[in-house]
């Protein structure tokens, strides 16, 4: 199979031609970004339940009017000669507003900006309201869904062999640890997909994960191939996955209720990937790959041997081994589009925050290969986190857009 494209960044065409609904969707996605990411700066992965919540707010507002597909947890609807492009704002500045009111200038500007290009009348009045009407659904349905928790048992004080422990250089407790309690947008329970346990420290299978994080995950004296390490730190962050959903929707020439669609199945699989991943990392608690070649002289595995001035490639974050988040959610993000585009032939553009290059990913195959190998070579996931991960991510998709964003009856 051939290497994606690799190409700089660079701006792609975000929204479907002569489609003002189409423009706004566009168009609020992009300011859910600035809102989430620029001025808030809240880190992944906690953004995946962000661009979530608006993106099906946005959703319920598009075919409540238009139809063509079941609403999203709501039975809303309006009148068709409600304004699509009114609705939609209306809906996102709402939902960003009531969750980032530090960003109300940037809001309320675009909301002004998007109102102003609907013509006055009934119809703009009606979509107004009814995108108040989807927004407020959604405030209601999150109340106390477990966002920001306090979560006992993330951290131990006194960790055996196998068990997660904050990490160099930082020392960081266990960030985000609530997203493993938080609320699915699609799943009945973050545990639903929960995966068995990882390998025991004495098993063959840990053995050749250790074996391997230890060769090729190390920050220095690699076995890496230069295209290797471009791999690995391509994937060593977020990606930009709203600009790539856009890019996505534009280049197929999709109308506003299947780019709404898109936007809202994808990014509700993603925030399920990240919470079924944390729930995972709360239960098991398995140690990173660090810590195991630090300490493995404790692991009673006499086939891994302890290496105490090992680095990995990257920084490991703060937050257990099993399951790898990065992986478990590309699992979600491959299934969901080729359910939703109805074909593996993904054609996926997406951009990398760290290096600023974009790859395009003709398969799904592509995407999950290149995720799992990526936090291997970097030395921060064992291969097991990472292929039960995306394998976790892709089951969890196919399971719940089984059911949800389906075309109605």
């Amino acid at each position: 199979m051939a290497a994606p494209a690799v190409v700089r960044a660079g701006a792609t065409g975000n929204t479907p031609a002569n489609d003002p609904a189409g423009e706004a969707v566009a168009e609020w996605s992009a300011t859910a970004v600035a809102t989430v990411e620029t001025d808030a700066k809240r880190p992944v992965p906690e953004t995946f339940l962000w661009h979530a919540f608006v993106s099906t707010t946005v959703y319920n507002a598009v075919v409540g009017i238009r139809g063509g597909y079941a609403p999203y947890r709501w039975n809303g609807h309006a009148p068709r000669s409600a304004s699509v492009p009114a609705a939609v704002a209306t809906a996102a500045h709402h939902v960003l507003l009531e969750y980032f009111p530090a960003s109300k200038s940037r809001l309320d500007t675009a909301l002004a900006a998007s109102l102003a290009k609907v013509p006055q009348g009934r119809g703009k009045d009606e979509g107004v309201a009814f995108g108040e009407r989807a927004a407020a659904h959604t405030i209601a349905s999150r109340k106390n869904d477990g966002r920001g928790a306090q979560v006992g048992g993330a951290s131990s004080t006194d960790p055996g062999p196998g068990v997660w422990r904050p990490t160099p250089p930082a020392h960081e407790a266990f960030a985000t640890a609530w997203m493993g309690r938080t609320k699915p947008l699609m799943l009945k329970e973050p545990r639903q997909f929960r995966p068995g346990a990882p390998p025991s420290l004495t098993s063959a299978r840990y053995t050749k994960d250790f074996n391997e994080l230890k060769s090729i995950g190390r920050k220095t004296g690699s076995t890496r191939t230069p295209e290797q390490t471009d791999t690995a730190m391509f994937f060593s962050g977020n990606m930009h996955f709203q600009e790539a959903l856009r890019d996505t929707a534009a280049r197929r020439g999709f109308g506003v209720a299947e780019q709404a669609r898109l936007l809202a199945g994808v990014n509700s699989a993603m925030a399920d990937a990240i919470v079924t991943a944390w729930d995972s990392k709360l239960h098991y608690r398995t140690w990173r790959p660090i810590t195991a070649i630090h300490e493995a002289a404790t692991d009673g595995n006499p086939a891994t041997a302890p290496e105490p001035s090992w680095e990995p490639l990257i920084v490991t974050p703060p937050h257990p081994d099993y399951l790898s988040g990065h992986a478990t959610v590309g699992g979600a993000l491959t299934r969901s589009l080729t359910m939703l585009l109805g074909t593996s032939h993904i054609d996926f553009r997406v951009r990398s925050v760290v290096t600023g290059t974009t790859r395009t990913f003709a398969e799904a195959d592509q995407y999950n290969r290149d995720v799992v190998n990526a936090r291997v070579w970097e030395g921060i996931h064992t291969r097991t986190a990472d292929t039960v991960g995306n394998r976790t991510g892709q089951r969890l998709a196919a399971w719940a857009l089984t059911r949800y964003f389906r075309p109605a009856r």
